[in-house]
């Protein structure tokens, strides 16, 4: 029996994360999945229910607790797979902050809504990337994939979805804003397009992966995104699996969905 791949998918127990370990564990090739998830007790509800919901599956899981807000969290949860694998197949950099619908709600200050999704998504992927790199440079295929979203500049310029058109005046009635979230997923598209220049050497695939317009709880937009039709994030998480399984190694470096590059 082939030796099981190693592979982290961080903000792994909700949304497109814990579709992401549900597709890898119910895969016909062989993983132990690192679930990574900020809070433990979430990461263990998580895992209770995966294996409620597939019960033949032969792949293993395994829960790391992982803040990305803080480096000792990240350095503790290295040691974690370090001491526990030696080694880690694929980066599966998931786990994203959203603050814009808290600070319509004021329950956050516009600073701290930019601040607080830059620090997950870009500062906090950045830092456990580079902690974790050398157990991804241990592997025979070492794959890391950045997962973003609403981050289409030129897309953005023609087409503002799914910010609806405003009226003059000021203050702006926004019911559905995103824009902390998509600068800093923006941001993301660069470390992802640095990350595969540094690594090109040593032979790393990496890939920014947009996984569509799905529905999740980031943000507490849930009931809001169900309406403009946002589709189930297993989508999502298929296709995570599929990139890990080398279906899109011809774009290697390329920001990528489903249909093909997309444009930065």
């Amino acid at each position: 029996m082939a030796s099981q791949r190693v592979v982290l998918v961080t903000g792994g127990n909700n949304g497109i994360g814990y579709e992401a370990v549900k597709a890898l564990v119910q895969s016909d090739k062989p993983y132990h999945v690192l679930m990574g998830s900020r809070s433990l007790e979430k990461g263990k509800n998580a895992l209770d229910s995966l294996h409620k919901e597939c019960p033949e599956a032969k792949n293993t899981v395994e829960v790391v607790q992982v803040d990305l807000t803080s480096d000792e969290s990240i350095e503790k949860a290295f040691e974690q797979v370090q001491t526990s694998h030696g080694h880690v197949d694929a980066i599966v950099n998931n786990a994203g902050a959203a603050l814009d619908a808290a600070f319509l709600a004021g329950k956050v200050s516009l600073r701290e809504c930019f601040n607080q999704a830059y620090d997950v998504n870009v500062s906090g992927t950045n830092v456990l990337t580079w902690t974790f790199m050398p157990l991804l440079l241990k592997s025979s295929d070492p794959r890391l994939i950045f997962v973003t979203g609403l981050s289409n500049i030129n897309q953005a310029s023609e087409a503002y979805f799914p910010t609806p058109p405003l009226p003059a005046g000021w203050p702006k009635k926004i019911d559905f804003e995103t824009i902390g979230y998509r600068c800093s997923k923006t941001a993301l598209n660069m470390l992802m397009l640095d990350w595969n220049h540094k690594l090109k050497a040593d032979g790393v695939k990496v890939w920014g992966l947009g996984p569509g317009f799905l529905l999740t709880d980031l943000g507490g937009l849930r009931d809001k995104v169900k309406e403009m039709g946002a589709k189930h994030p297993s989508v999502g998480g298929q296709f995570i699996r599929s990139v890990v399984e080398g279906e899109r190694d011809a774009d290697v470096g390329k920001l990528i969905n489903k249909d093909g590059i997309m444009r930065f």
